[in-house]
């Protein structure tokens, strides 16, 4: 689902330039974005089953800056978030599947993410300690049974949410929201800002976004049909 998937990929046709088609309030607009956009922080989701849980992270992340999100399948339940959740936020996102989790570990190991998952157990570290200014890929696991013993035995951390009330336990898609607002605020905080991408990912993002951006883009790009 690369770019939000099937149908959202650009178009071939670069006869015309699609920011032609979009007003200057849009194009600023579109700038800003992608200026506050990140990829060295991301979410990995291990075997969710819940449409609405899906479509809820992926809204969390795209609201916060967040542009790539990972999913391990689950067999028994096809990643198909929640439409009316989502509200067409997967276009404007990068989300990669994998079969398997050792296949998205080595994806995110080998762009240099150090790894942690969501979950309760000796040694795991507060949310609240963790740092945020180098590559990070956050875990959240299946909603009944977590994250997996695969996941637990080749992250190279864990961490939970600290709990103030009887509740020691919330939704996945609300863990998912306090974790990247906490992250981006850390980023704010510390660093001065969330947007990371270099010049390059910036000029190719843009110019996927002006695309999106177009509504009637499936008469003006006739070189592919979505």
């Amino acid at each position: 689902m690369s770019g939000g998937g099937p149908r959202y990929e650009p178009f071939e046709n670069k006869s015309v330039e699609p920011e032609s088609f979009l007003l200057e309030v849009r194009k600023e607009k579109i700038d800003r974005v992608v200026e506050q956009r990140t990829r060295t922080f991301t979410v990995v989701l291990d075997r969710l089953e819940d449409s609405f849980n899906m479509a809820a992270v992926l809204r969390t992340c795209e609201a916060m800056g967040v542009q790539e999100v990972h999913v391990v399948i689950n067999p028994e339940a096809p990643f198909l978030p929640n439409s009316r959740v989502a509200q067409g936020c997967d276009k404007w996102l990068d989300v990669k599947q994998y079969n398997s989790f050792a296949e998205c570990r080595d994806h995110l190991k080998g762009r240099g993410f150090s790894l942690y998952a969501s979950a309760i157990r000796e040694g795991a570290k507060s949310l609240y300690s963790l740092r945020f200014d180098s590559k990070i890929a956050i875990i959240f696991g299946n909603e009944r049974f977590g994250v997996s013993e695969e996941v637990l035995a080749n992250v190279d951390g864990t961490f939970w949410i600290p709990m103030r009330g009887f509740s020691q336990s919330i939704n996945i898609s609300a863990a998912a929201s306090a974790c990247i607002s906490r992250a981006v605020a850390w980023r704010e905080e510390h660093l001065g800002k969330v947007g990371d991408l270099t010049p390059e990912e910036a000029q190719e993002l843009r110019e996927r976004f002006y695309v999106l951006a177009v509504k009637q883009r499936k008469r003006i790009f006739k070189g592919k049909q979505p």
